[in-house]
C-alpha cells in the first residue's frame, strides 16, 4: 500500500507547487475515491476533521508553518503507486486540480464526512475525530464520478 505522503509527492509532481491547504484536500479526495472506485484505501495513514477541512496529520507534521509546498516533496516516493493507483489519483486531479485551495476546503466543509466528523465542535473549535473510510465510502459512492 502506498503512504500519504507517496500520494502527495505524485501530486506535487504532477500539478507543482501548491498551497498546504490544497494539496491537503487533494490527498483527500484521491483516499475517497480510491474507497469508492477501487474498493481499498489508498493509504493506511488516518484523516482528521481539522477546522479548515480534512487532514492528514502525517503529512501536517512535515508542511506546519508552511503556506506553500514545493514539486519536490522528499518524504514520499511517487514511483510507489500502482498504476491503479495513479489512475485514480489522476481522475482526481482532472476533476479537483485546478481549483482553489479555499473552493476545495468549502467544498469538504459541506459534505457529509467532514460534517459528521466534527459534529458537537463549534466552526472554530479544534477537533481531532478521524473522518472514517466508512462514512467516505458511503458518501462519496452516492456521488457522480468526478
Amino acid at each position: 500500500m502506498a503512504s500519504a505522503h507517496d500520494v502527495a509527492a505524485y501530486i506535487l509532481k504532477k500539478q507543482g507547487k501548491m498551497t498546504a491547504m490544497k494539496l491537503q484536500k487533494l490527498v483527500y479526495y484521491s483516499q475517497a475515491w480510491s474507497l469508492v472506485w477501487d474498493d481499498r484505501p489508498l493509504f493506511s495513514e488516518h484523516i482528521e476533521a481539522w477546522v479548515n477541512g480534512p487532514v492528514v496529520p502525517n503529512l501536517y507534521r512535515i508542511h506546519r508553518g508552511e503556506y506553500f509546498v514545493g514539486a519536490d516533496w522528499p518524504y514520499g516516493n511517487p514511483d510507489n503507486l500502482t498504476k491503479k493507483q495513479r489512475e485514480t489519483v489522476d481522475a482526481v486531479l482532472e476533476f479537483y486540480g485546478d481549483k482553489s485551495s479555499q473552493w476545495l476546503s468549502d467544498l469538504t466543509h459541506s459534505e457529509e464526512p467532514w460534517r459528521a466528523a466534527r459534529r458537537g465542535f463549534a466552526p472554530t473549535e479544534p477537533c481531532g475525530n478521524e473522518i472514517s473510510h466508512a462514512s467516505m465510502a458511503e458518501y462519496y459512492s452516492s456521488l457522480p464520478r468526478a
